[in-house]
This record gives structure tokens, C-alpha cells and sequence, in this order.
């Protein structure tokens, strides 16, 4: 039977809450006084992360404003905010912590005669590396530690916001790292030991949802998914940036950037990027939509040139779902109303003589007219749009 040795297993009591808010009403308007708009469930959850101490993990499209609800929390708590911009290939000496070097190297010149006098009297490598290694953690101490992100929101002596900036595009490896902070709020290091944290964080990750979180890091955290607000509290988010925009004109403008969502784009248009419209349109002293306006800045919210192609042949049918298109000349012309516009001869012989296109003019705004007066028999005989002439087969 194996012995199994007892080890004592210290703990240490993490620091209380500030708890910034006295309730969820105060989140609300705390929040609002810098221009961020929360709905009942976010204004809870983020009440809820001050009040339990605990990390709030945030996922949702780009541009719903994960990112700038950590920057506004810093701001209505008065908190200084530290943030790691996360990347793929990221390692912890990014995020945590790093020895430097170059200032270690530094010193080791500068007391190079030190270093001399304590290696005279030995006789041996063996010795003198003995000696030396009796004084090495002198150069691997806190002074010369470089803190990273993580570490420096753990040592920080003041309250601070501590935003973790998409952490689906880190490798793996950096959310086991992150364990240890978020659950106990400690970073060890080995050389000298666990860092606590002196004053409680409010810790945000943020996630676009690029690839699935380990159920582990999830466990640690407060979770709310951010998808895209309802028309109501969008045209609030709008109207709260003063935008410069004619109210009437931005509710327009919300109703058209939620059709635009619906389309099959690859990067549908954010709140983010509702708001850079409305200034935009602003700028340009816009007083009325149209789609010819809206097609010619379209590219503000859209990134890709596919989506801002499909977008400029939609926007008309977004702007006025209900709209009638008229008859185009081009019907009279050719006999068709297919609308595309381009000019094109009929030869004699070819194309309709010039009896029957004058038998095809009838009132234009009686459409069922139109169409019967030209829906006769042998009316594609002649060769229209490469279609073989059987006028004379059907002759004989």
C-alpha cells in the first residue's frame, strides 16, 4: 500500500469588494453619465461582478460594446485600467511576467569588480560557481521583475479594472494560465513566491465568439452573451453620441442598418458602426435619406467589397420595402421590362418592324395593358436576343 504524506495546505482570504454601486439603479446612471447605454440585464450582471467579486466574461458579435463597458466601468468607479490585447502565439511571459535581462546584464557589468573580489580566493570553477550561486537571487528579485498586465493588476496598491481583450484569439495554453488569477486572484512566480492581490480587481474578458472557451474558465466567471440590442435601445445607444443627426433621420438610419444584418453578408454592421454612420451622414449635412446617399457611404459600416456590392444593389429595396418602380422607356423601346438600360440596334429583318412597335405604345400606367397588348403569336419569331428566325419556316 502506498503512504500518501500530509501536507499543510495554506490559504489566503481575498479582500472584500469595494462594491462601487449600491445597487442596480446606480449602475444604470453611472454608466449613462458617460454615454453608455445598459439594459436591465447587463446593468445586473455587471452590479452583481462588483457586489461578488467575481470575473465577468462577455461574449458576443464584434462592436456590441464588450470592450467599451470595461473602459466605462473603469471610468464611472474612478478605476485606473490595465489591458492585455490578446493574440495568437501569445505566452505568459506576454501576460504575466518577465525577468529583464538586459538590466540584470546591466549590473552584473557594473559590479563586475565586486564580482571579482568575492571569486579571488577560489581555486576552482566548482567553487566559484558555488559562491556565485549562494548570492544569485539577489538578480532575481522584485527589482528586477517586469510586471505584465496580469501581475501588475495583482501587485497594483489601487483599485483598478483589469480588461482581458479577446481571449478567443489566444491560444489555449494562456487560458490555463489565467486559471489561477481568476479564481484566487494570485499570481505565483517561482523564483519568489505568490503575489496576492492587495485590492480586489474587476476583472472583463472579453470573446467574438471565434472558437469555444474551456468549460474551466468559464466556471470562474460571471457569463453574459452581448448580441445586438433591440431597435429601441439601439436608437438610445445612437442618439446618447450625439451624432450630430436629425433624430427623425436616425431612427431611419437604425431600421436600415438592422435590414442590413439580415442580409447574407460576412461581416454584418456593428452598434458601433451604426454610430460612425450617423456622423458620417452628419458631416456631409445630410437633411434626408436616400439610396444614393446611403449607397455612396455604405462602405463606412461594411469592410468587405463583397458585402458592400450586395448592399448597394439591396439598399433600394431597404430603404422603401413598399416601393413601385416604374416603367422605363427602355419598354417602349424594345418591347421588355427587364430595366437594365443598355442600348442595343435591331437590323431590319432582326427586330420588330417599326408597325408593330408603334401597334406596342398603349398607356404606360396600365401595366396588365402593356403586357397583353404584347404577349401575341409570333412575336419572338424574328431572332430576338439570339433566339433562331422562324419567320420564314413557318412560312412554308
Amino acid at each position: 500500500m502506498l503512504a500518501v504524506e500530509a501536507t499543510a495546505v495554506t490559504t489566503h482570504e481575498l479582500p472584500a469588494p469595494l462594491r462601487d454601486f449600491p445597487d442596480v439603479d446606480a449602475v444604470t446612471a453611472r454608466f449613462g453619465e458617460h454615454g453608455y447605454v445598459l439594459d436591465r440585464s447587463l446593468a445586473t450582471t455587471v452590479f452583481l461582478q462588483t457586489q461578488l467579486g467575481k470575473p465577468l466574461l462577455l461574449e458576443g458579435p464584434a462592436g456590441v460594446g464588450k470592450t467599451e463597458l470595461a473602459k466605462t466601468l473603469a471610468l464611472a468607479t474612478g478605476r485606473r485600467l490595465i489591458r492585455l490585447q490578446c493574440y495568437e502565439g501569445q505566452d505568459d511571459s506576454r501576460a504575466l511576467y518577465d525577468w529583464d535581462y538586459g538590466k540584470q546584464l546591466l549590473y552584473t557589468q557594473i559590479l563586475r569588480d565586486k564580482l571579482g573580489e568575492l571569486l579571488s580566493d577560489t581555486d576552482t570553477i566548482a567553487e566559484a560557481v558555488r559562491r556565485i550561486a549562494a548570492h544569485e537571487s539577489v538578480f532575481y528579485s522584485e527589482q528586477f521583475l517586469a510586471s505584465r498586465p496580469l501581475l501588475d493588476a495583482i501587485r497594483s496598491a489601487d483599485p483598478v479594472v483589469l480588461l482581458i481583450d479577446e481571449i478567443d484569439r489566444a491560444d489555449e495554453a494562456l487560458e490555463a494560465v489565467l486559471l489561477e488569477l481568476l479564481a484566487e486572484f494570485q499570481v505565483s512566480v517561482p523564483e519568489l513566491g505568490t503575489f496576492h492581490a492587495r485590492v480586489l480587481p474587476y476583472v472583463v474578458l472579453t470573446s467574438n465568439n471565434t472558437r469555444d472557451l474551456a468549460a474551466a474558465l468559464k466556471r470562474r466567471c460571471l457569463h453574459l452573451d452581448l448580441g445586438y440590442p433591440s431597435p429601441e435601445r439601439e436608437l438610445e445607444i445612437v442618439r446618447s453620441k450625439n451624432t450630430g443627426l436629425a433624430q427623425t433621420l436616425e431612427r431611419s438610419l437604425v431600421d436600415i442598418v438592422r435590414r442590413l444584418r439580415e442580409l447574407d453578408l460576412r461581416k454584418a454592421p456593428s452598434i458601433s458602426e451604426t454610430v460612425d454612420w450617423a456622423r458620417t451622414l452628419a458631416v456631409l449635412n445630410v437633411d434626408t435619406l436616400s439610396p444614393a446617399i446611403l449607397a455612396d457611404t455604405v462602405n463606412v459600416v461594411l469592410k468587405y467589397t463583397r458585402d458592400v456590392e450586395k448592399a448597394r444593389r439591396a439598399l433600394p429595396d431597404l430603404f422603401d420595402p413598399n416601393r413601385d418602380v416604374p416603367a422605363s422607356l427602355s419598354e417602349l423601346d424594345h418591347g421588355h421590362g427587364h430595366g437594365h438600360g443598355h442600348g442595343h440596334d435591331h437590323d431590319a429583318g432582326t427586330g420588330p418592324a417599326a408597325e408593330d412597335v408603334v401597334d406596342d405604345v398603349v398607356d404606360i400606367t396600365d401595366g396588365k395593358a402593356v403586357r397583353a397588348a404584347k404577349d401575341r403569336p409570333g412575336r419572338f419569331d424574328r431572332g430576338y436576343y439570339g433566339t433562331p428566325d422562324l419567320s420564314a419556316f413557318r412560312r412554308r
